[in-house]
C-alpha cells in the first residue's frame, strides 16, 4: 500500500513544484500553455528529437521519487503526426530497477532484463506498417492507466517496489501525473458511481465533460495492463528456467502492442494459453493478453471448416481500429478490417508453448570480441571470468563447466572483479557505454547505469569493492577518469559518482591499490600517473621517468608484499612498456627505482631466441604483466609467457604460444598463471607441473557456417578468419584447425557416414577432408565464383554445391574417391547472399530445394535425377519499401509433413507443400531483418530462426502460436541455427558459437501435425504470391481441400440482372455466304448488319438520342500539364479523362462531360471571369492540326473551335483583362501564338528560337508575358497599335549560379518579381524591372515542373513527388541587395510527397488549400493547415485493358497496363480494392461466378504479360494463389460455372485449364495456336441436346476469326468439342494491318445460341444456334 501521505492519490506535479523546476528538470523545448479542451494550463513539450526535450522528475538520476502507488496515470495529448517518448523507471522489491518505455516510435515490443519497450499506438486507422507509429492529426487527450504492480509481474516475474524517476519526451501535451493505489474509472460520474462497483475518477484528475455528451466521444482511456490478465499476486518460481537463461517474452506470450481508441471494451479472458474451435465440442479457454482496455480489432481471421481446423496469425501491429473497407494511402493494396475478436483454432496438444523457456545456454566456443585482454582469476583461484563478446563466462578450469553473465546487447569492453566474489563489474563497447554490476555468486543484475564515459576501456575494483574505477574517452575523444562508489549496490542501493576527471594524457591500463582504496596508478603513451580520491575530487601527479619519459607503456602491476616485509616495499609499481622495459617505481617517492629491458639473445645461426636478458639493444615488445608474492608473470608480442623472480635474474618458466600474448594473470595462490592471445586463445600455466592447459579456443572474425556429425560428437565451423575448426561437443575443445591464407572457406557440411567432411571456398573449389589423416582428399573445382551452400544427403550417396555464379553440381560420394555428376549452369540464384540455408535436402534424401533461378523463386529438384519438379514464385510487393519480396533461406520439415519452409527478405517464413507448392501457412513479420537460416526440429515441434542478433523458438505444432521464445546473447547476426543430430541441443553461430540445451522432453510418438488447410497471410504485408508448376511440367498428384474462411465481406450481394430481357431484332442480309467448320458442314448465318443497305427490321435508337448515355468517368489523364482548374469562390472544378474535360460537383460527385476533342486532351486553361475555360489537345490520325476548344463554362457548349498548331499544344493562358489568349506549341512546334478572345481569330505568332517550357501572363501588367527555356527568360511587350499587335524581345540568360539545368516552370510574385523553377530543382527569382536573377535556392532533388503564388507563400511541385509550401514574404527586401541576396530568408513551411510528378494544381487565395494532380492520375486535396492530403480522384496510370462486373452489379474490377486489379463500388465510383503487380501488364480479368450462394467467397482471376494467372480473393483483399499456366502473355480468362476451374488463353492460341484452389493446370488445348485467344466465355448448360455429356458450355475465340465451342464436366476430367466455327479474313488493306479482335459470347438467356462480331466484309453480328448446326435466324 501507498504511504499515509500518498493515500487516496497523489498528484505528482504539485507534490515535487514542477513549476519552480528545482526538485524536477526541463531541457529543450518545454512551455506551458492553454488548452482548449481542458481549459486550463498544460506543459507543451516538442522538439524533433524526443531525447532532447523532455521533463524529467526527479532533478537528478541518483535521486528517487519514492512513489509506492501501484497505478500511474498519466494525462497527455500527443501532438499531431508526431513521435513521443514516456520512460519510467521503477524499482522493484529486490532493488532492481527496471526501465519501462511506452512510445510510438517503437514498432515492436522488447524485452530485456532491466528495460521493457512497449509500442504506444493512439487512434491508428491505416493497415501499413511504416504509417502506425505517427499521432493521428486528431489526437485526443488520453488518460494513460498503467498497473506498475502487474507489469513488473507479467513481463519480468519481478515484485513491484517504487516508482523510481519520470521523463515525458517530445511531442506531447501533459497535463498532470497521479499515483494511487486505487483503480479509478475516468468515464464513470458521481450519480452513476453509487449504481457500480467502481471508483470514479475524483474531480481534480477528471477531464472536462460538457453536459449532453460522452466522455469517450471527447477522451482515450487506456489500461495496461488489462484487467483480463489474471497474474499472481507473487512471482512465480520456475525450476526450469535457472539465472543464466535469458529469455525475451516471457509465456504465456502476450501481444504488448497498445492501441487507444475511444472505445472501452473490457475483455473475459481465462489465463490459459489456449484459444477456442468454432468447431470444437468444448469451449476451452482463450490466451491472456494483456492489452490495455481499448478498443481492439484484427484485420483478418480464418474460421475453420468441416475438413480441418484453420488458424490465424495476429501481430501486434495489427490491432487497429475497425472500418468498414479503407483504401491505403499509397493507393497500391486495400485490407479490410474486422471489428470482432475471432475464436482462433489450433492443431495438436492443448498446452501451452511449454517449457519455458525451452532453451537453456550450455557452453560458449569463443573468447574476446572486442579484445583479448580482459580475462580475471576468481579470488579463489578456482575459475577464470572471461568475455565472449556480449556474454560473459565463468569457466571452472577442473572441470570445465560454464556459467553466463547475460544482458549485454554489445560486446563487453571492460570487466572487473572485486576481492570477496561479491561484485562484478562490465562495460559495453560502443558509445554511450552502458555498465552492469552484477552479485557474482548469483549472477544477477544488481545495477545498470549509463557511464559519464563515452567508451569504457578499463574497469578497476578495489579490494572491498566499495570502489571502482574506470577509464575511458568522452564524446570529445579525451581521455576520463570516473570513480563510483558501489558500497551499497549489494545492500539496495545505488552507484553513485564520487570523482571524475579528465586528462590529457594517454592512459592504457590502470588499478586500484590492494593497500589503499583511495590511491590508483596508470600508465600510458609517455606517462606513469599516481592518483588519489580524496575530497571528491580525482587528482593525479606524474611519476619523474627520466630517460624513459618517452616509452609506450602497457600495462601495470603493484608488487605485492611477503608477510613480514616492511611498508614500503607494497609501495612498489612495476610498469612494462612496447620497448621491452619494465620499470620499477617507488611510489612514495614516485621515482624509478629500476630500470630493465626484455632482450633477445639468439645462439650463433639459431633462428629462435636461446634465452632473455635484461640489457641494451632492440627489446621484446611487453603487453602485460602480472605479479605474485614470489614471481612475476610477463607476456610479449613474440608469444612467450615467461615467469621470472622479483629480481629478475633469470627466467623461471617459460610458455610459447601460437600468437601474441595480450594479457597475463597469476593466480591468488601463485601457482597457476593465466593467459590470452591475439588470436583468440585462452589457458593457464600451472607452475607445479610445467604443465599448459588450453580453457578456450576462437575464431577471430565471425562464424559463417557450422555443421554437426552424429557419430562422433563433432562440429565443423568455418570463418572470415580464412580457419576451418573442427570441435569436441562434448568439451567445446577444438581438435584440428585447418587455415588457408589464399583463399577463403565459404562452407561446410560432413559426411554423414564417414569420418570426412567437405569444405568449399572462395576460389569455387570443393575439397574433402579425413578426420583420421587430417589432410586433404580430392578437390573438385567445378565451380567459377565462391560456394554458397553444401549440403549432402542423409545416406550420404549425393553432395550438391552452389556458387556466387548461380551454378549447382551434383557429386557422388558412394566412395571416398567422390566425383562429380552433373553441373548445372544458372539455376541457383547469383545474386543472392550467401547461406548455409540456400541449399537444402529433404529428410528423406529425395527432394532438393533451393533460391533460384531468380532470388523471387524457389525450387525444387529430385535429388537423383535434378529433373525440376516445382518452382514456387514467392516475390510479393512490400508496401513499405515497394520491392518485391525474395527468398533468404530453404529449410524441409521432416517427410512425414512434406513442409518446405522460406524465410523471405520481407520478414516472412512462408510454409509450403513441398510437392504441390501450395501455401500450408505463413508466419508474418518474422524479425525486422531478413533471416539468413532456419530450421525445423525432427519431431516438428520447434522452428528455430536465426533473427538478427537474437535466436527466436516458434511452437511449429501450433502454427507458432502463442508467439516465440527469444534468446539473446550475440553480439552479431546469426548467420546459422541447427539442431544436433540427437534433437536434444541447438547450435547458433554468429560472433562465436554458442551451445543450447533443449528443456522439451522427446517425445518418441510425437504425431505430426497435419498441414492446416487454410492460407495464411501476413496482416498488412502485402498479397502473397505462390508459383506453381507450369503447363509442361508434372501435374500435381493431390488437390488439396481448402477451407472456408470468414473474412470481412465487401457486401456484394447477387441479384437478378435489371432490364428483363431487352429489346433484339435479328435480320438476314443479302445471299447467304458459306463459312467453315470443322465438320465440314455449311450453314447461313444470320446477320445485323449496320450497312446502309439494311433490310426492314433493324432496330433503331429512338428519336430522343442514343441507347448509351455517359455516365460517370473514373480516372485522371496524368500525362497532362495544368490540366486541372478549381476556382474555391464558385466552386467550378474541372480536370481531363482522356479526350474529355469533367466537370464535377465537388459536393455532390455530379459529373458533366464535355466531349469533342479527337485526341488526349495536354492542358486547360480558365480565364479569370471563370466564364471560359480553353481546352487544348494534341493531333489525331484524322486531324493534322491540334484542337483547341473555348468553353462557355455556365451551359457547358463548345463556342469556338480553333487550330492554332501542328503539335501539341504545351501550354495555354489568358491574359488578365481576358482580351487574350496565349498558345505555346511543343519543343517540335516551338510556336507562340496570341488569339483575340472577341473572336479568337490569331492576333500574332512567333517561332521561337528554341525549346519553351512555360508562358505567363504578368498578372499585374497585361501588356507582359514571359516564357522559360533552354538557359534563358524571354520578356514579351505587348503593344497595342490600332487593331494590330506588336511584340518586343527581351531575353536574359540564365546566370550561371543558377546552374546548367533548364528553366521548367514560372509564376509571378509581388511585382516586379518572376520565380521560375529549374529542371535541377532550383527556384530562382527574378527582378522583371532590372532584368536579373537576384537570388536562387535549391528547392528540391528533382525538377521543379509547377509554381503557384500568392500572398507571400510560394508552392512548388517537382517530379519527385514533393509538394512543398515556402515562406517569400522577405524576397521583396532582398530585391534591393541584388546579387548579394542569400536564400536564408526564405524557409519552407510545409511539405507532402505525392504519389507522382506534379503536373497541376489550384489553390484558394492564401494558400491554405488546394488541389493537385500527379502524374500518377490521382487529384488530391491538400490543406496546408493540416498537414493532410485527401484523394479525390484516382484512376489507372496506363491504359485500361479489361472491365468486369460482380454478380450482384454492385461492384466492378478493372485492370490496367500499369499492373494494378482495382474493384469499384458501382453506386459512388470509389476505388474500394487494389491488388498491384510491379513490372508487369494485367492483360485480362474474370470475376468468379456465384458459388453456392456465398458471396464471401468471391474471387477475381487476372492474367499478366508475364505468363501468370493470379487469384485474388475479394473478401480476403489477398491474394490467394498465383500460377504459370503459360509461357507467354495471357490474353483472355474465365471461371467455370461452379467457379472451381479456371480457363485461360494466351496469346500464341493454347488454352489451359487450371484447379484456381491448388494451382494445378491439368489440361492444356492447343487447336488455336498460332493466333491469340481473344475471348473465353462459359455458360451453365445440360449439354445432352448438343450430343454430348457436360454440365459447362464454353467457347474460344482466336485473332484468326475462329471460335470453338466445347462441352465439360470438369469433376470428371471430360471436354469435348462440340462445334467449330471459321470465318474470313478481311483483306489487310482494308483495315491498314490493324484488326479488331474477334469477340464471341453466349446469349445470356438462351446458351445454345452464340454471337460473333470480328473483322469482315460488313459490319454486323452474326448469330449461330448450336443445336441446328446454322443461323439463328
Amino acid at each position: 500500500m501507498a504511504r499515509a501521505w500518498q493515500h487516496p492519490f497523489l498528484n505528482v506535479f504539485r507534490h515535487f513544484r514542477v513549476d519552480e523546476w528545482k526538485r524536477s528538470a526541463k531541457q529543450g523545448d518545454v512551455a506551458v500553455v492553454t488548452d482548449k479542451t481542458l481549459k486550463g494550463a498544460v506543459y507543451r513539450i516538442r522538439g524533433s528529437v524526443s531525447a532532447a526535450n523532455y521533463i524529467q522528475l526527479p532533478k537528478s538520476s541518483t535521486q528517487s521519487l519514492g512513489l509506492t502507488g501501484r497505478y500511474l496515470y498519466v494525462l497527455f495529448r500527443p501532438l499531431p503526426s508526431k513521435h513521443f517518448v514516456i520512460h519510467l523507471d521503477v524499482s522493484s522489491k529486490d532493488n532492481q530497477v527496471i526501465r519501462v518505455s511506452f512510445s510510438n516510435l517503437f514498432k515492436e515490443f522488447k524485452s530485456t532484463a532491466t528495460w521493457l519497450q512497449f509500442p504506444l499506438v493512439l487512434e491508428a486507422r491505416t493497415p501499413q506498417r511504416d504509417l502506425v507509429g505517427l499521432a493521428p492529426s486528431g489526437a485526443r487527450w488520453t488518460c494513460l492507466q498503467l498497473d506498475l504492480q502487474d507489469v513488473l509481474l507479467v513481463y519480468l516475474n519481478r515484485c513491484y517496489g517504487h516508482l523510481k524517476s519520470i521523463r515525458l519526451c517530445a511531442s506531447l501535451l501533459v497535463r498532470n501525473l497521479y499515483t494511487s493505489d486505487l483503480c479509478f474509472e475516468p468515464a464513470i460520474s458521481g450519480a452513476q458511481w453509487a449504481k457500480l462497483p467502481v471508483t470514479p475518477m475524483p474531480r481534480e484528475m477528471a477531464f472536462p465533460v460538457p453536459k449532453g455528451e460522452s466522455w469517450h466521444d471527447r477522451y482515450i482511456h487506456v489500461r495496461f495492463p488489462s484487467e483480463s490478465l489474471k497474474v499472481p499476486s507473487k512471482p512465480i518460481e520456475k525450476s526450469c528456467s535457472p539465472p543464466e537463461a535469458v529469455l525475451l517474452g516471457p509465456g504465456p506470450q502476450p501481444l504488448p502492442c497498445l492501441v487507444a481508441s475511444s472505445k472501452p471494451v473490457r475483455f473475459s479472458v481465462s489465463p490459459v494459453v489456449q484459444t477456442p474451435s468454432p468447431t470444437a465440442c468444448g469451449r476451452a479457454p482463450v490466451a491472456p493478453r494483456p492489452f490495455p482496455e481499448v478498443s481492439l480489432s484484427q484485420e483478418r481471421s480464418d474460421a475453420s471448416n468441416a475438413d480441418g481446423p484453420g488458424f490465424h496469425s495476429l501481430e501486434p501491429w495489427a490491432q487497429v481500429e475497425a472500418s468498414d473497407v479503407h483504401t491505403a494511402a499509397a493507393g497500391t493494396h486495400v485490407l479490410t478490417h474486422e471489428s470482432a475478436e475471432v475464436p482462433v483454432a489450433r492443431t495438436g496438444s492443448c498446452e501451452g508453448f511449454l517449457p519455458d523457456p525451452v532453451l537453456r545456454l550450455k557452453g560458449v566456443i569463443g573468447f574476446g570480441g572486442h579484445g583479448t585482454r580482459q580475462a580475471l582469476w576468481t579470488p579463489d583461484g578456482a575459475a577464470v571470468v572471461y568475455p565472449c563478446h556480449a556474454v560473459i563466462v565463468v569457466l571452472l578450469v577442473d572441470t570445465g563447466e560454464q556459467r553466463f553473465f547475460l544482458g549485454h546487447t554489445d560486446k563487453v569492453s571492460a570487466l572487473a572483479l572485486d576481492g570477496s566474489s561479491s561484485l562484478l563489474a562490465s562495460a559495453q563497447a560502443r558509445a554511450p557505454s552502458v555498465m552492469r554490476l552484477w552479485d557474482f555468486q548469483t549472477g544477477r543484475c544488481l545495477c545498470l547505469f549509463r557511464s559519464p564515459m563515452h567508451v569504457v576501456c578499463s574497469l578497476s575494483f578495489s579490494d572491498s569493492g566499495a570502489l571502482l574505477c574506470g577509464v575511458g574517452k568522452d564524446h570529445h575523444g579525451r581521455t576520463m577518469v570516473v570513480a563510483w562508489g558501489t558500497g551499497q549496490v549489494g545492500l539496495g542501493g545505488e552507484v553513485v559518482v564520487l570523482a571524475k576527471a579528465h586528462t590529457d594524457f594517454d592512459v592504457q591500463a590502470f588499478r586500484v591499490t590492494f593497500f589503499d582504496e583511495t590511491r590508483m596508478a596508470s600508465c600510458g603513451q609517455g606517462s606513469v600517473r599516481l592518483w588519489r580520491l580524496r575530497g571528491g575530487a580525482l587528482r593525479s601527479c606524474p611519476v619523474d621517468l627520466g630517460e624513459h619519459h618517452a616509452l609506450q607503456f602497457t600495462d601495470l602491476a603493484f608488487k605485492q608484499a611477503r608477510d613480514g616485509c616492511p611498508e614500503p616495499s607494497a609501495a612498489m609499481l612495476l610498469v612494462c612498456s612496447r620497448s621491452g622495459h619494465i620499470l620499477e617505481i617507488d611510489c612514495q617517492r614516485m621515482v624509478v627505482r629500476h630500470a630493465r629491458r626484455l632482450l633477445p639473445t639468439r645462439t650463433p645461426g639459431g633462428p629462435h631466441p636461446q634465452k632473455q636478458t635484461f640489457s641494451s639493444g632492440p627489446g621484446i615488445a611487453i603487453s602485460s604483466l602480472s605479479v605474485s608474492p614470489a614471481m612475476c608473470a610477463v607476456g610479449s608480442e613474440d608469444g612467450f609467457l615467461r615467469l621470472w623472480p622479483l629480481d629478475f635474474s633469470s627466467v623461471l618458466l617459460e610458455a610459447e604460444h601460437e600468437g601474441p600474448v595480450s594479457s597475463v594473470c597469476v593466480s591468488p595462490d601463485g601457482l597457476r598463471v593465466l593467459s590470452a592471445t591475439s588470436s583468440g586463445h585462452l589457458g593457464f600455466l600451472d607452475t607445479l607441473s610445467r604443465v599448459y592447459h588450453m580453457l578456450a579456443r576462437s575464431h577471430t572474425a565471425p562464424v559463417l557456417a557450422l555443421a554437426m556429425e552424429q557419430r562422433r560428437g563433432q562440429l565443423a565451423t568455418v570463418s572470415q578468419d580464412r580457419t576451418v575448426r573442427i570441435w569436441d561437443l562434448a568439451t567445446l575443445q577444438q581438435l584440428y584447425d585447418f587455415t588457408s591464407s589464399e583463399e577463403a572457406p565459404c562452407a561446410v557440411t560432413f559426411h554423414p557416414t564417414r569420418p570426412t567432411f567437405f569444405c568449399g571456398f572462395s576460389s569455387g573449389a570443393v575439397r574433402s577432408f579425413s578426420l583420421e589423416a587430417a589432410e586433404v582428399l580430392v578437390e573438385h573445382t567445378c565451380h567459377r565464383g565462391a560456394v554458397t551452400s553444401l549440403t549432402a544427403t542423409p545416406d550420404g550417396r549425393l553432395l550438391f554445391s552452389s556458387c556466387s555464379q548461380g551454378s549447382l553440381a551434383q557429386y557422388s560420394c558412394a566412395d571416398p574417391q567422390w566425383h562429380v555428376l552433373r553441373v548445372a549452369a544458372d539455376m541457383v540464384c547469383p545474386d543472392a547472399p550467401a547461406s548455409p540455408s540456400a541449399l537444402a535436402v529433404s529428410r528423406d534424401g529425395r527432394l532438393l530445394a533451393f533460391v533460384g533461378p531468380s532470388r523471387c523463386t524457389v525450387t525444387v529438384m529430385g535429388s537423383a535425377s535434378l529433373d525440376e519438379l516445382l518452382r514456387v514464385d514467392i516475390g510479393t510487393l512490400d508496401l513499405a519499401s515497394s520491392r518485391l519480396d525474395s527468398a533468404m533461406a530453404v529449410c524441409f520439415g521432416p517427410a512425414a509433413l512434406g513442409h518446405l519452409l522460406v524465410s523471405t527478405s520481407s520478414n516472412r517464413v512462408v510454409v509450403l507443400d513441398a510437392v504441390s507448392g501450395r501455401i500450408i501457412w505463413e508466419l508474418p513479420g518474422v524479425h525486422p531483418e531478413p533471416c539468413p537460416s532456419l530450421t525445423l526440429s525432427e519431431d516438428a515441434r520447434f522452428l528455430l530462426i536465426a533473427a538478427g542478433r537474437t535466436i527466436k523458438v516458434w511452437d511449429y505444432a501450433t502454427q507458432a502460436s502463442p508467439g516465440p521464445q527469444v534468446y539473446i546473447g550475440h553480439s552479431e547476426p546469426v548467420q546459422a541455427v541447427a539442431f544436433s543430430p540427437d534433437q536434444q541441443q541447438v547450435l547458433s553461430a554468429g560472433d562465436a558459437v554458442f551451445l543450447w540445451d533443449v528443456l522439451a522432453a522427446t517425445e518418441s510418438d510425437q504425431s505430426f501435425p497435419g498441414a492446416p488447410p487454410a492460407c495464411k497471410t501476413g496482416l498488412g504485408a502485402g498479397p502473397l504470391e505462390d508459383a506453381a508448376s507450369r503447363a509442361s511440367e508434372l501435374p500435381r498428384q493431390q488437390v488439396p481441400k481448402p477451407s472456408q474462411a470468414s473474412p470481412p465481406r465487401l457486401g456484394v450481394c447477387a441479384r437478378p440482372p435489371e432490364g428483363g430481357d431487352g429489346a433484339r431484332d435479328t435480320r438476314n442480309s443479302g445471299a447467304p455466304r458459306t463459312t467453315y467448320l470443322a465438320s465440314c458442314k455449311a450453314f447461313t448465318p444470320a446477320r445485323v448488319s449496320c450497312s446502309p443497305h439494311s433490310a426492314k427490321g433493324t432496330c433503331l435508337p429512338p428519336a430522343s438520342g442514343g441507347w448509351l448515355r455517359l455516365k460517370a468517368v473514373v480516372g485522371y489523364s496524368g500525362n497532362g500539364r495544368a490540366n486541372m482548374v478549381w476556382r474555391p469562390d464558385t466552386g467550378f472544378f474541372a480536370y481531363t479523362c482522356g479526350r474529355l474535360v469533367v466537370v464535377e460537383d465537388l459536393h455532390s460527385g455530379a459529373q458533366q462531360h464535355w466531349s469533342g476533342h479527337s485526341a488526349e486532351i495536354s492542358t486547360l486553361a480558365l480565364s479569370h471571369s471563370a466564364q471560359v475555360l480553353a481546352s487544348a489537345s494534341g493531333r489525331s490520325s484524322t486531324t493534322a492540326h491540334c484542337q483547341i476548344r473555348v468553353w462557355d463554362v455556365s451551359g457547358g457548349l463548345c463556342q469556338h473551335l480553333i487550330f492554332p498548331h501542328s503539335t501539341t499544344v504545351l501550354a495555354l493562358a489568358f491574359s488578365p483583362d481576358d482580351r487574350l489568349l496565349v498558345t505555346l506549341g511543343d519543343h517540335d512546334g516551338r510556336t507562340l501564338a496570341l488569339w483575340g478572345t472577341a473572336t479568337y481569330d490569331l492576333v500574332s505568332s512567333t517561332r521561337l528560337p528554341e525549346p519553351v517550357h512555360g508562358v505567363a501572363f504578368n498578372p499585374w501588367d497585361a501588356g507582359e508575358l514571359t516564357c522559360v527555356g533552354q538557359g534563358t527568360v524571354t520578356f514579351w511587350l505587348l503593344q497595342l497599335r490600332g487593331a494590330d499587335i506588336s511584340l518586343q524581345v527581351r531575353r536574359e540568360p540564365v546566370p550561371e549560379a543558377v546552374g546548367a539545368g533548364e528553366l521548367t516552370s514560372l509564376c509571378y510574385g509581388a511585382p516586379p518579381l518572376l520565380y521560375c523553377g529549374t529542371s535541377s530543382g532550383q527556384v530562382c527569382v527574378w527582378d522583371t524591372r532590372a532584368g536579373r536573377c537576384f537570388l536562387s535556392w535549391e528547392a528540391d532533388d528533382g525538377g521543379i515542373g509547377l509554381l503557384l503564388f500568392s500572398g507571400s507563400r510560394l508552392v512548388s511541385g517537382s517530379s519527385t513527388g514533393r509538394l512543398c509550401l515556402w515562406a517569400v514574404g522577405a524576397v521583396s527586401e532582398l530585391r534591393c541587395k541584388g546579387s548579394g541576396a542569400r536564400s536564408s530568408s526564405v524557409f519552407m513551411e510545409h511539405e507532402l510527397v505525392l504519389d507522382g510528378a506534379v503536373v497541376s494544381a489550384s489553390f484558394d487565395d492564401s494558400v491554405d488549400m488546394g488541389v493537385v494532380g500527379t502524374t500518377a492520375g490521382t487529384l488530391w486535396f491538400v490543406s496546408w493547415a493540416e498537414g493532410t492530403s485527401t484523394r479525390l480522384i484516382s484512376g489507372h496510370r496506363s491504359k485500361v485493358n479489361e472491365v468486369v462486373f460482380s454478380p450482384g452489379e454492385s461492384h466492378c474490377a478493372t485492370c490496367s497496363e500499369d499492373g494494378s486489379v482495382r474493384v469499384w463500388a458501382l453506386a459512388s465510383m470509389e476505388l474500394v480494392i487494389q491488388f498491384q503487380v510491379l513490372n508487369q501488364s494485367c492483360l485480362c480479368l474474370a470475376w468468379s461466378p456465384p458459388c453456392c450462394g456465398r458471396p464471401e467467397q468471391q474471387r477475381l482471376a487476372a492474367g499478366y504479360g508475364d505468363g501468370s494467372l493470379r487469384i485474388f480473393s475479394i473478401s480476403r483483399t489477398a491474394m490467394e494463389l498465383k500460377m504459370h499456366p503459360h509461357p507467354v502473355a495471357l490474353t483472355s480468362v474465365a471461371f467455370s460455372t461452379d467457379g472451381q476451374t479456371v480457363l485461360s488463353g494466351d496469346k500464341d492460341g493454347l488454352v489451359a485449364v487450371s484447379h484456381p484452389r491448388t494451382g494445378t493446370t491439368f489440361r492444356v488445348l492447343s487447336d488455336h495456336q498460332g493466333a491469340p485467344i481473344s475471348t473465353i466465355c462459359v455458360t451453365c448448360k445440360e449439354c445432352e441436346d448438343l450430343g454430348v455429356e457436360g454440365t459447362d458450355l464454353w467457347l474460344a475465340a482466336s485473332g484468326d476469326q475462329r471460335v470453338s465451342v466445347w462441352a465439360s464436366d470438369w469433376l470428371r476430367n471430360r471436354c469435348e468439342l462440340v462445334d467449330w466455327l471459321s470465318f474470313p479474313m478481311p483483306a489487310t488493306t482494308e483495315t491498314q494491318g490493324h484488326l479488331p479482335p474477334s469477340l464471341a459470347a453466349f446469349c445470356p438467356w438462351d446458351g445454345a445460341l452464340l454471337m460473333y462480331v470480328g473483322p469482315g466484309v460488313y459490319k454486323e453480328v452474326i448469330i449461330y444456334n448450336l443445336c441446328q448446326k446454322q443461323s439463328a435466324c
